[in-house]
């Protein structure tokens, strides 16, 4: 498990719960689960037009996720964020149905990128990912207070001259960021357990921003290195253990905050 072979897998993974926790936060705080489920399995298509056109798989995905902050931010001017998000990602899947259709040659990428390959993970792979984590890292720090008071105070951060779908535009693009960068390790249909569940859990545990915000790094992790861990004794998809894992602490999470609203024995 502590192999050589691994260091890569551990390094990574260790890179995508970070920034899967960080961006996590701003999701469960903005009600954004429906754009960190719709994003990855829009951007998803964007790896088939890579393999037609010969060129890496990162750059579709960039492409692809780029399309998707588009299309929901254009069409979030004229109407709801659900159904902006729900046109957009029907658009991109037809696509990438599309796309799909006119390769013969990535089969066995499609479940990789569909359920995670953390365990393949190159140390090629590790250049791009570190630099995507410390571009969404980065990015996230320097809007942290403008994204919380959005999202929190939207009309007293629009007083203060901090325009709430500006910054609706930089959580999308955060999001499509971090979807990019976790997409294939995670895989397409579960990049959004590992951002849901560890941040929905930490938000359960305290109200408290900024210690939300670290918790759900600090549930992420675990979550992460678990799934890993269980994967690779059992040889059972990584996807699996994320999503059972991320689902668990949610749990653990809702019941101590039902626990800790229980009145005392003996209060009405």
């Amino acid at each position: 498990m502590f192999s050589g072979f691994m260091a890569d897998t551990w390094t990574a993974v260790t890179i995508v719960a970070v920034i899967a926790g960080i961006v996590g936060f701003f999701v469960v705080l903005r009600d954004g689960a429906f754009a960190a489920h719709a994003l990855p399995l829009g951007a998803f298509p964007g790896a088939a037009a890579a393999s037609l056109l010969s060129v890496n798989t990162l750059f579709g995905l960039l492409a692809f996720g780029a399309l998707g902050v588009a299309g929901i931010g254009r069409l979030r001017a004229g109407g709801r964020r659900e159904v902006a998000t729900a046109l957009t990602l029907v658009t991109l899947l037809g696509v990438g149905a599309l796309l799909l259709s006119l390769t013969t040659q990535y089969a066995a990428e499609i479940y990789a990128l569909l359920f995670g390959q953390v365990l393949g993970v190159s140390r090629a792979d590790l250049g791009p990912i570190a630099i995507l984590g410390a571009v969404v890292a980065l990015t996230a720090a320097l809007a942290y207070r403008p994204l919380l008071l959005t999202a929190v105070a939207p009309e007293l951060a629009e007083v203060q001259g901090t325009s709430a779908a500006r910054m609706e535009l930089v959580f999308l693009a955060i999001l499509a960021l971090a979807t990019v960068l976790t997409l294939p390790v995670v895989g397409a249909l579960l990049v959004f357990s590992l951002m849901v569940g560890p941040p929905a859990a930490a938000r359960a545990f305290t109200a408290r921003p900024l210690a939300a915000l670290l918790l759900s790094v600090g549930i992420a992790l675990p979550t992460a290195w678990g799934a890993v861990a269980l994967s690779y004794a059992t040889n059972w998809p990584v996807g699996f253990f994320v999503g059972t894992l991320s689902a668990g602490a949610y749990g653990i999470g809702a019941l101590w905050s039902r626990l800790r609203a229980a009145p005392a024995p003996g209060r009405k």
